[in-house]
């Protein structure tokens, strides 16, 4: 990595000289109109070589290109004449990096650092968003901007070939720019090398894409991104939903994000598949791929995609994944341990064949989410009440289920491993420690569920354990018939080498387990119990927190799966994570309910933010989901609803990462009005 300063102290003349009256319209900056213009303005100009080299990817044998910087340094004017004088003039040929520069300098107290990036090795991109998400929540930069369009060609730029005479020609091939108001050099170009050492761009141009999306989710809050991702791949998306979903209305503000709205009726019954089938047949336009991510549709969307000679996993993969009670009797850890009732009224017959149970012992639906209906019972007693309410938890449904299953409560450290394979293999896995919930308390009765209070990444899990979780979870996946996706496992670890505890002022953290405490069969090597596989992305929350973390995006990821082996090399790029690893401690922290009652509080989230703005420079992001006039159904409700989450970041420590949460939900309020209990 080297750097240089061919021209000194360069004077940078914007023109003209006046109030500019028009418009710089481009996808990505407002119009900038009636801007004064402040000229002469001084800047240091700087090149940055060899950010990242030319190498090999070794999994995939693309190569990784070669990019170099050029930083424009705003100082105050200076009081000599520079040696060097270059014009810029921002109404001449208007673009994207013009508009930027204009937006930039316009703030006459802002003396900022402009890093334009560029590539000397030519290609397609990946993703024309690249900038903007590999440096997102970059220690010190204050935006990050791409100036690239989806599926476009990026051309190769030798800084050999820069002269203050080309300066304006050479900005034209940037791939894009961030924005820093604390110049750190040394640290800038760490990052760039972090961020952007992987095959980002492709050999050959993917063909634009088409696909269909079955169930557009409940609000924008939680799929923006992925329809965001979508428009930067070059996929064009269009959603299949009912009647009056909000992605339908052609005039709403999110309309641009998809291409069209299929109206259809979307139960996932029986005609569901055939009904998906019809709908993609009839449109005007070839789809080339079919997505979902609800747990209930993902069998039935691979079963149409199989009509349609599409892309996709087996529908029976699907099938066993989708339901708990088959997935564990598959598993070679605890399914000797425990046993499947197809109804409520088969308990009696069980009990008296098995005669003395294990307790404590765990309660769920064969199907389900968010941990419905999921309860740790001490007795027989208890076991009763909890399987008639899982077994009536999904008895009416669309697809009725009536099916419970009955395992032993295993007190190891829980996790959330999100897995992208790809042929029988592993090339991306983050593991996040899922912290104890109300029901892991000793002391927990019927009413204490087993909802998530937050999930913490990069785990503290030891590396042997980490690794047995990859190994065993693979071997799961392939047994239940997956060969490629994107995979959402939740699991303990038994015999686990670490125990949570409380290591002060009420912080719950892992520590060694002394003597292995959580052994419960006298061996020593880590087992993995598998609680779950989602055949899906993990929730908006966690694969955002992901994006944020490590780089990695996993809707992006899935809708390239749903498109086939033809997207294979951008598949494989899009899977590298930073190089450093992930950029901060991060914790996902769910506020729960705890009482019935009617939300006052108009937005909880944003309301105890304002409140603490020391607190929202850590917070990366929020979301509430009980607002004002919305029912609070009580921890103990067969459908749980959290009332907001907080992703909460540290660069320090894991310690300060918990110590910041601890805060939030110490301090963390809300008005409500309590309904009978």
């Amino acid at each position: 990595m080297t750097s240089a300063n061919p021209w000194g102290h360069a004077s940078i003349t914007l023109s003209p000289e006046k109030i500019v009256h028009g418009t710089y319209p481009t996808p990505r900056f407002p119009s900038i109109a009636n801007v004064p213009i402040l000229t002469p303005r001084s800047a240091t100009i700087t090149l940055h070589l060899n950010l990242t080299n030319t190498t090999t990817d070794p999994e995939s044998t693309n190569t990784v290109p070669e990019t170099w910087a050029l930083d424009l340094t705003f100082t105050a004017s200076p009081t000599v004449a520079a040696p060097t004088s270059i014009q810029i003039n921002l109404q001449h040929a208007p673009s994207p990096w013009k508009a930027l520069l204009q937006e930039t300098i316009s703030h006459p107290d802002c003396l900022p650092t402009i890093r334009f990036l560029f590539t000397s090795t030519p290609g397609y991109i990946t993703r024309s968003d690249l900038i903007p998400r590999r440096f997102e929540c970059c220690p010190g930069i204050t935006s990050a901007h791409s100036f690239l369009t989806p599926l476009q060609h990026v051309t190769s730029v030798s800084p050999q070939s820069l002269t203050p005479s080309n300066l304006e020609q050479t900005l034209s091939s940037s791939l894009g720019a961030v924005i820093t108001n604390a110049y750190d050099t040394v640290g800038l170009n760490k990052e760039t090398l972090n961020r952007l050492s992987f095959p980002f761009l492709l050999p050959t141009q993917p063909a634009p894409k088409r696909i269909a999306w079955v169930q557009g989710r409940e609000d924008i809050d939680c799929i923006e991104r992925a329809l965001k991702a979508a428009q930067a791949l070059g996929i064009n998306l269009v959603i299949i939903d009912e009647k009056n979903h909000w992605l339908q209305d052609p005039t709403s503000p999110w309309a641009h994000l998809r291409e069209d709205f299929i109206e259809a009726d979307i139960a996932p019954n029986d005609g569901f598949p055939q009904r998906v089938v019809d709908a993609v047949r009839n449109y005007s336009k070839p789809i080339d791929g079919i997505v979902t991510i609800s747990d209930v549709r993902l069998a039935g969307v691979a079963r149409a995609c199989e009509m349609l000679n599409l892309p996709t996993e087996s529908p029976e993969a699907y099938e066993i994944a989708a339901d708990k009670g088959r997935t564990r009797l598959l598993e070679t850890v605890g399914a000797k341990e425990s046993f499947v009732l197809q109804h409520a009224n088969d308990l009696e017959g069980v009990l008296a064949q098995k005669g003395k149970l294990a307790f404590p012992m765990v309660v769920k639906p064969v199907i389900g989410w968010s941990s419905d209906c999921v309860t740790k019972v001490k007795n027989v007693d208890e076991l009763r009440v909890a399987v008639k309410k899982a077994s009536d938890r999904h008895a009416d449904s669309p697809k009725p289920s009536t099916a419970v299953v009955v395992e032993p409560y295993v007190a190891g450290p829980e996790v959330d491993a999100n897995i992208v394979m790809l042929n029988g293999q592993i090339i991306f896995a983050d593991i996040n420690d899922d912290f104890p919930s109300p029901a892991d308390s000793a002391n927990a009765g019927l009413k204490e569920n087993f909802q998530e209070t937050q999930n913490v990444l990069p785990s503290a899990l030891p590396k042997r354990e980490l690794d047995a979780l990859q190994e065993q979870l693979r071997a799961t996946l392939l047994r239940q018939k997956f060969q490629s996706g994107v995979f959402h496992c939740e699991a303990r670890v038994r015999n686990s080498s670490v125990r949570y505890q409380d290591v002060g002022n009420g912080i719950v953290d892992l520590v060694p387990a002394n003597n292995n405490q959580n052994s419960q069969d006298g061996t020593t090597d880590p087992e993995v119990y598998l609680h779950e596989v989602n055949a899906r992305p993990p929730g908006y929350l966690e694969s955002v927190a992901v994006l944020l973390a490590h780089g990695v995006d996993y809707y992006a990821l899935r809708m390239l799966l749903a498109l086939g082996d033809a997207e294979e090399t951008r598949f494989r790029a899009l899977s590298h994570p930073f190089r450093s690893g992930p950029q901060f401690h991060l914790s996902v922290m769910i506020i729960q309910q705890t009482r019935r009652g009617i939300m006052r509080s108009a937005d909880a989230a944003k309301e105890f933010l304002e409140k603490h703005p020391d607190v929202r420079e850590n917070v990366v992001d929020y979301y509430t989901r009980k607002k004002g006039g919305d029912i609070l159904e009580g921890p103990d409700a067969a459908s749980l609803w959290w009332i907001a989450f907080f992703s909460v970041v540290s660069r320090t420590s894991r310690r300060d990462l918990l110590q910041r949460v601890a805060f939030i939900e110490k301090h963390f309020d809300y008005e409500f009005d309590p309904l009978d209990e």
